[in-house]
Formats: structure tokens, sequence, C-alpha cells
């Protein structure tokens, strides 16, 4: 394959911790992300849920998160790890779908942990090719991601609840900044809102307004912090009536204002 210097991914390695540098929100509440990640999880254990589907993680998982999932986690106080974050189109031969598979061998957890020290020390040293470096790096995590077979269990069927939950929150993820509200989607999936409900608490641990509503204060809460966009500005993008309405929303969420909440973040309060 001929040398091409112009790639279009961009890869960073970071420690797990960075994934929620301004509070345990930003990966406990209901999110999407513009960024592709994989998480490589070396020490403790915790929850994530993907795209409707809760599971529990522990040492030696790694964790595949599409960009545009929707997406929360709770990481116990023990959890240690790394990350991907993979801007642009994701690499082949990634899976293009949400994934969690648990290493057993100490050959691909050593291979892994490797992989990912590796990509950190050609991001910090940035020596000539680094980046093409860490792009071959991606590649070999990738490749062992797909050679990974789980361990046999007797198969699974997909239930009509469970269908239901990966609908409900492929809408809620690919539609910020609509002003649909929970029984809209739960009419547009032709159930009630009640059923709705159920199945989503059932499936994720979450009903579904909660999912929605966490979808829309996370939004909010990235937009106030990264953004200098002025706070009916931010009410408009997400689809608010009217900045007042936006301001009773985080009140109500989080107990501070929008304004309040700001400070707080470039402060370093937070």
């Amino acid at each position: 394959m001929p040398f091409d210097p112009n790639l279009s991914a961009e890869i960073q390695v970071a420690t797990l911790s960075r994934l929620a540098p301004d509070g345990a929100w930003q990966t406990r509440l209901a999110h999407t992300r513009r960024e592709h990640l994989l998480i490589w999880i070396t020490r403790g254990q915790g929850r994530i849920c993907l795209n409707g589907v809760q599971r529990g993680f522990g040492p030696n998982c790694a964790i595949l998160i599409p960009a545009g999932t929707l997406w929360y986690a709770d990481f116990g106080r023990q959890c240690q790890g790394q990350f991907l974050s993979i801007s642009g189109p994701l690499p082949p031969p990634f899976p293009d779908t949400p994934g969690h598979k648990r290493f057993t061998s100490l050959e691909e957890q050593a291979r892994l942990t490797t992989l990912f020290e590796a990509i950190g020390r050609e991001q910090a040293a940035q020596a000539p090719l680094w980046r093409r470096a860490v792009h071959s790096y991606c590649e070999l995590a990738a490749i062992t991601l797909r050679r990974h077979a789980e361990p046999a269990a007797p198969p699974s069927r997909e239930t009509a609840a469970r269908r239901l939950c990966q609908a409900y929150c492929a809408r809620v993820a690919g539609m910020e900044g609509t002003p649909a509200t929970m029984a809209d989607h739960a009419a547009a999936l032709d159930v009630t809102p009640t059923h709705l409900t159920r199945v989503c608490k059932a499936e994720t641990g979450k009903t579904a307004a909660a999912l929605l509503t966490e979808r829309q204060l996370h939004a909010a809460r990235t937009l106030l912090i990264s953004s200098e966009l002025a706070i009916r500005d931010i009410a408009a993008q997400l689809g608010f009536g009217s900045a007042a309405y936006f301001t009773r929303f985080i009140s109500q969420h989080t107990g501070q204002t929008p304004s309040t909440l700001r400070k707080a973040a470039r402060s370093g309060s937070q």
C-alpha cells in the first residue's frame, strides 16, 4: 500500500479518569459522543449500558463505543484503565457496533496493554511518522478485538423488549435538539408510554423519561462548559422553547443555574 501521510482519524490515548474530567456526570448520565471510544479496563469493576443493553464489567474488559451510541457507565472507585479516543471515521477493522469483551488469556491481556502503552509513548514523543505508528498500533488493537472469541454460551434469544429498548435508545441518540417528548417517541414506536417506561426500566435500569432527560442534561452541561455560546443559544440549539425554560430545567436537575455551572467549571472548582 502506498504511503499516505493524510490520516483521516485522530487517535489519542488517556487514562480512564480523563473520560470524566469535569465530574462523574460525564459518564453516569445517558449520552452520546462525537468520537469513538475503546476502553480497556485493567482493574476494578462497574456497570455499563450500551444502546439499551446493560451489563457488568471487570478487569481485562475491552469496551467499544462507536460515535453516536447512547451509553452511560458507573465506574467503581477502584476502576483503572485507559481509553482510545478516535475522531473521524472509525478505522477498519474495528466493528461498527458497540461491543464488550472480556479477555481471559494472559497473552491477549498483555498484548492489548502493550498496544495502549505504545500508543501513549508515540503520542508523547511525537517522533517522525508518529501518527502513522499510532494508527498501526490502533489497527493491531482492532485485530485483537476481532480475533477474540468469547467462551461458548447458550444462545440468547433477542426479546421484543430488548428490540424496543434499543429502538428507543437509537431514537434518543439521534434526535438531539428536537422537542420530542417520551410520549412522542412511544407513539412513533407504536407502544404506550407506560409500556415503554416498563421495558426501558427492566432493560437499562432507567426509565424511558430518565434516558431522554439525561441525554438533554448531558448535552446542555457539555455545551455550557465547552463552548462560548450564550445560554439562550444553547437553549435554542437543544430544542428548549426559551432560555427561561432551559434555566429551570438545569436548576431542577443540578441545583444550580446554567451560569453558575459554567463559572464553576471554568474556575476549576467543580
